[in-house]
């Protein structure tokens, strides 16, 4: 973690008690903003949390969906703690959702996306990651829709999982829904990331635009 930062959780004091989606707000626990290493050179960006994330207030923690992302990050060499931990010690990795509030019955609408889109806007800006790692559909979508040349509506998570598509000043390397992952298509998102990401200089690629590879 940057070691001029005070600490992991909420570093750019995004509002705590958004009142902005009424049908969320006497639903949700904790509005869940980023969390992690405001140096980080990869961002993780998933739809919505989950029930863990809703509780502890803290993004892909507390239940299994957040364990198999923490054992990924630790597989990937950007946690220092255990699968399971509330408040993980990450080092060159910041966690973040492109909706920040948990209906438990639903995910977000297309208002509640569009509502909360200042937030995910903001921490990309501060962030400015180099890699950015959209988990299930709707991150992906959202993520391509703003930051690539590609037609969104033509992409399927299933099929670009652990590829890399290259978008307007970092590169988007997309993952399936963490619940929905089986654990062989875990490892190839690991073997992709460590091979075909971290094995090069990914910043080699910053700012240009293109295909899919």
């Amino acid at each position: 973690m940057d070691p001029a930062q005070d600490h992991p959780d909420n570093p750019f004091g995004m509002d705590a008690d958004c009142q902005n989606c009424p049908n969320l707000c006497d639903v949700r626990s904790n509005v869940v903003h980023g969390y992690g290493d405001v140096a980080a050179d990869f961002m993780f960006v998933g739809g919505w949390p989950g029930p863990g994330a809703d509780r502890t207030g803290i993004p892909f923690t507390g239940d299994d969906a957040g364990r198999r992302l923490q054992r990924i990050l630790g597989d990937l060499g950007f946690s220092n703690s255990p699968p399971d931990a509330d408040r993980p010690d990450l080092d060159g990795a910041y966690l973040t959702y492109v909706t920040r509030c948990r209906h438990p019955d639903r995910g977000p609408t297309a208002e509640e996306v569009g509502t909360c889109d200042p937030y995910l806007t903001a921490d990309v800006r501060m962030i400015n990651p180099e890699i950015i790692v959209p988990i299930g559909a709707v991150a992906l979508r959202e993520l391509a829709v703003e930051h690539t040349t590609m037609d969104a509506d033509s992409l399927s998570v299933d099929e670009a999982h652990a590829t890399t598509i290259r978008g307007r000043g970092f590169e988007l390397v997309p993952m399936r829904g963490l619940a929905d992952q089986t654990d062989a298509e875990t490892e190839g998102f690991v073997e992709h990331v460590a091979e075909s990401v971290l094995g090069r200089d990914y910043r080699q690629t910053k700012g240009r635009s293109g295909a899919h590879d």
